[in-house]
């Protein structure tokens, strides 16, 4: 055990990240369970704690008889210092045990700015980096999460991939564990990698042609699949979902009981990973998401239930839902929270229902400032939808208003920029078209742009990033013609941009640029404070990459793309299909009011879409 005494926890800001033992936890006998699992979340406890898949599967790990899970997250620097000075290795909070004798490492991959704290973690438990340098008394290490959907940049960190939802290949992977515990680890490996979901980079190949690009990828085994077909759950209200949820010491990113709706969006924006991974849509019950509630409520405490899903007002039964849970918990002041809204499901009818108790703040994304460019991304809502709903918001006593886009996505000008800081000074206009007895004083706009990020599996996956000059001025331009006096504006760096850019579209080569980067220093890279781009800038050139390669160039349609190995059920046809409507600003409809053949099709007894059968059900 790992002596973490109080004279370190008094020297470092926030010691609660690194105590556990908090209401909720797990706390078992190791002696008695089989199987040692340390799920890992590279990123700061607040951050961590606030994810729900990592809450899902902690409860999933432990509700098995034969294994313990326990957390592990990246220290902040201040502890980390003090641990190498120490001599101290990073734990399970629940054992305090270093990480080195567990079974199992899984990391989640939210975000590929995190990718140098994965590498930090296994060097703070003593951990080779490279999975091709770890022996057998090592710990398995394995990923999962939206970032390995491109898993290659980790090729040689990971041992394996799980590609999809988790909460059954979990348990199947451990099953296998169990028959092959005392045998090699590649005789492991290749039992696993039988599993549907299950990628094991070391037992496939690729080589490259003179340009760089892929020319082939391939097994080295006549017995590994050639396509990794990623998993889903079919269905929601029948999988496991935690009905306590640990309560941390120490407020957290988002401190509050988040339910999980339905995953999956009909949308169809082509920008958006997310929105093509996680497709079909599968909804829960609306007494299955009253009845997870209560229990939830009542074994945390929490007074803020947040209803999440990639786009919350298309749950087909949010009106009634809202309804009945203000109604059941109104008298115990327990407040319902909604995230960022479309502007055209916006419902003042709906909000006005969740400020009976507890007041919230009103954020919508347009995404884009033009029509144009709202057409491009298929984000199907107009000026008018817009303008509409800030106006019914003021009417409504809001005088506080948040607005999302984004800058440099394809095909964009400097007047569909400019347009952004039009509409927002449209909002503030509205503002005052309202008669002073009606609206709230205070107006306050706050605009954020992000920098788009070609992702794998989406329309715009072939596209090349706008480069740093043109968002430069694409910044200044909006703040040039932006209300000042009202508008509150907010952009993200670039460079962190440029580099997450990288690493989404990447290949294995840039797994040595990562090990390279990381001994030089780099770790918290999407924490501005951290980030130093000048690190990176010396790793690609020791390794002799082009970064500019992964970003600026656009791709055509015939060439090996790092992850074309996966099959996410969206045919490519349909992405090609996509961005060439993209770049005639051409909408293709919500898949709720007609099948666009994306290639989703999880029933397959019936020969149906799933998608178009779930919005027609009652509740």
């Amino acid at each position: 055990m790992n002596k973490i005494t109080d004279d370190i926890l008094y020297k470092v800001s926030k010691p609660a990240r690194y105590i556990g033992g908090e209401f909720n936890s797990y706390n078992k006998d190791i002696n008695k369970v089989d199987i040692r699992y340390a799920f890992c979340f590279p990123d700061v406890y607040e951050v961590g704690m606030s994810h729900l898949g990592t809450k899902i599967l902690y409860h999933v790990l432990n509700e098995r008889e034969d294994t313990f899970c326990e957390r592990v997250f990246a220290p902040w620097p201040d502890m980390e210092k003090l641990m190498r000075e120490n001599n101290i290795e990073i734990y399970g909070l629940e054992s305090k045990d270093s990480i080195r004798n567990f079974d199992f490492l899984g990391f989640t991959l939210q975000y590929e700015m995190s990718y140098t704290n994965i590498l930090n973690i296994l060097d703070l438990g003593k951990i080779p980096i490279r999975a091709s340098q770890r022996g057998e008394e090592y710990p398995i290490v394995m990923c999962g999460g939206p970032c390995a959907y491109n898993p290659e940049p980790l090729y040689d960190i990971a041992d394996f991939f799980v590609i999809g939802e988790g909460e059954e290949i979990i348990n199947e992977i451990l099953d296998v564990f169990k028959l092959y515990k005392g045998k090699s680890k590649k005789e492991f490996l290749k039992a696993v990698s039988k599993i549907e979901g299950i990628y094991v980079p070391s037992f496939y190949e690729v080589s490259y042609n003179e340009d760089g690009t892929i020319k082939k990828f391939e097994p080295i085994y006549k017995d590994i699949p050639k396509k990794i077909k990623k998993r889903i759950i079919t269905n929601l209200d029948d999988s496991i979902y935690p009905d306590k949820l640990i309560v941390p010491y120490i407020e957290i990113v988002h401190d509050r009981i988040m339910l999980e709706t339905f995953r999956g969006c009909t949308r169809g924006c082509r920008f958006c990973q997310a929105g093509m991974i996680y497709r079909p849509v599968r909804e829960k019950t609306t007494s299955k998401l009253i009845k997870q509630t209560e229990e939830l409520i009542n074994k945390t405490g929490y007074e803020e239930v947040s209803l999440t899903s990639l786009s919350i007002c298309d749950y087909s039964d949010i009106e009634n839902l809202v309804a009945s849970m203000i109604m059941k918990y109104k008298d115990k002041n327990v407040g319902i929270s909604l995230p960022s809204l479309r502007i055209d499901s916006f419902s003042v009818d709906l909000i006005k229902e969740i400020q009976k108790v507890r007041k919230t703040g009103l954020t919508f994304a347009p995404e884009a400032g033009s029509q144009k460019m709202r057409n491009v991304i298929n984000k199907g809502v107009s000026e008018e939808d817009l303008i509409r709903s800030v106006k019914s918001a003021f009417e409504s006593g809001w005088s506080t208003i948040k607005l999302y886009f984004m800058i440099g996505l394809p095909y964009e000008t400097i007047d569909d920029v400019i347009g952004i800081a039009d509409l927002a000074n449209k909002v503030c206009d509205e503002y005052f078209k309202i008669p002073k007895n009606i609206r709230n004083k205070g107006l306050k706009v706050t605009v954020s742009t992000s920098i788009f990020v070609p992702k794998p599996f989406t329309p715009f996956q072939w596209a090349a990033q706008d480069k740093r000059e043109s968002i430069k001025e694409k910044i200044n331009a909006i703040k040039d013609n932006i209300n000042k006096k009202f508008v509150t504006y907010n952009w993200h760096d670039s460079l962190v941009s440029n580099l997450e850019a990288i690493f989404a579209r990447g290949d294995r080569r840039l797994c040595d640029v990562l090990i390279t980067a990381f001994k030089k220093g780099a770790k918290f890279d999407g924490w501005s404070e951290y980030f130093n781009y000048e690190i990176w800038e010396e790793a690609f050139k020791e390794c002799n990459v082009d970064g500019d390669f992964y970003t600026y160039r656009e791709r055509n349609y015939e060439e090996i793309l790092p992850w074309d190995f996966i099959d996410i059920g969206v045919k490519k046809e349909f992405l090609i299909n996509e961005n060439e409507k993209a770049k005639n600003a051409s909408l293709t409809p919500d898949c709720r009011l007609g099948c666009a053949n994306c290639g989703i099709n999880i029933n397959f007894r019936e020969g149906k879409c799933f998608e178009g059968a779930i919005f027609n059900k009652i509740h």
